[in-house]
């Protein structure tokens, strides 16, 4: 389960535009906006080695981020809704925090982590992970960093569906439970060379 909760301070940001935005950067400091049920967004910045040691813990991106504003003492529970990275060094260049109560269910985007190693492999199977992310409603404390699915019993021709994924305590996945395909193990497709023509003469 998530559970992680991660202080950090950030500052207004009183600048902005693209030329304030690449200072901000340089200066070790990441552009963001908090946004709260009935309020107005709230442009902020935050030590990018701050960010990085809150959202690198157990809970990885769903950690519970306990937002407060320099010189103020309130603390905004909030998740992590968006991020940019730069698409070169893969930094953080930006992100967008969504402000949340703890005692309402929220809906998150949830790996899809396989365990096990399906039979069908050593006959010659191809194991596809067709679906990697499962959307899923639970109380902000209570989202899973991942789920397991186990695929020790896939033969050739099996398929493992969001029905087949293991039941979480509070957790409900929205997902079509009989439609949405995860895994499949299929036959490899056989690539018929074409002999070429001989022309005669």
């Amino acid at each position: 389960m998530s559970g992680e909760r991660a202080k950090i301070e950030v500052k207004e940001r009183e600048q902005f535009g693209s030329r304030d935005t690449r200072r901000l950067r340089k200066q070790g400091l990441i552009p963001g906006v908090l946004y709260g049920k009935g309020k107005a967004p709230h442009p902020f910045v935050v030590p990018e080695r701050d960010l990085r040691g809150a959202l690198t813990g157990p809970s990885g991106l769903h950690a519970i981020l306990d937002v407060v504003l320099a010189g103020q003492a309130t603390v905004h529970p909030s998740i992590l809704k968006e991020y940019q990275r730069d698409p070169i060094r893969g930094t953080v260049t930006h992100i967008d925090l969504q402000e949340v109560r703890l005692d309402r269910p929220i809906q998150a985007l949830v790996a899809v982590s396989l365990v096990g190693e399906a039979p069908g492999l050593k006959l010659g199977g191809v194991l596809t992970h067709v679906t990697r992310d499962v959307n899923v409603e639970a109380l902000p404390m209570s989202i899973p960093e991942h789920v397991d699915l186990d695929v020790s019993a896939l033969e050739i021709g099996d398929m493992l569906r969001v029905e087949d994924l293991p039941a979480i305590s509070g957790v409900t996945y929205l997902d079509d439970p009989h439609e949405t395909v995860l895994v499949t193990v299929t036959l490899p497709k056989l690539v018929v060379e074409e002999e070429p023509e001989v022309v005669e003469g």
